[in-house]
């Protein structure tokens, strides 16, 4: 699959290390060698999405922007099925029971979503929404 201005092709290994926690072995998984194409054992599409822009700043805001792969059920073993770079839609992954691994972001795709960004704007400033009176809304000013 070849990249557009939304999509970048990441291919990655992942790799276990068994660590032990209060007396018992558990399995960790982590991703490895993350580079662009499918030449690795794992490639996955990265999308962007309009929807996704105040997630796709806060994220690179953060200290280490991340990338977010979804790898199936949890304590399965990893079965990588999505990649994001929205921390939002990485959190309703492990809402739904998902296992999710994150790696750093590298620099070119830090690069490249700073100038989706510029390219469609920031996400626009949702605010408050204003409260109303009527059926249901207790009122303000009793008489």
């Amino acid at each position: 699959m070849t990249a557009t201005s939304s999509t970048r092709v990441l291919s990655f290994d992942l790799a276990s290390e068994s660590r032990q926690v209060k007396g018992f072995t558990t399995t960790h998984w982590k991703i490895k060698d993350l580079q662009p194409g499918d030449k690795g054992l794992w490639a996955l599409t990265l999308q962007l999405y309009l929807t996704e822009r105040a997630a796709y700043r806060f994220n690179l805001m953060a200290d280490t922007p991340r990338l977010f792969i979804r790898c199936g059920v949890a304590d399965d073993i990893p079965r990588p099925s999505a990649i994001t770079a929205s921390q939002d839609v990485a959190a309703s992954w492990l809402d739904g029971e998902q296992q999710v691994l994150e790696i750093d972001m590298p620099l070119a795709i830090q690069a490249w979503l700073e100038a989706y960004l510029a390219r469609h704007g920031e996400a626009p400033d949702e605010g408050r929404k204003k409260k109303r009176n009527g059926p249901g809304r207790a009122r303000e000013n009793i008489a």
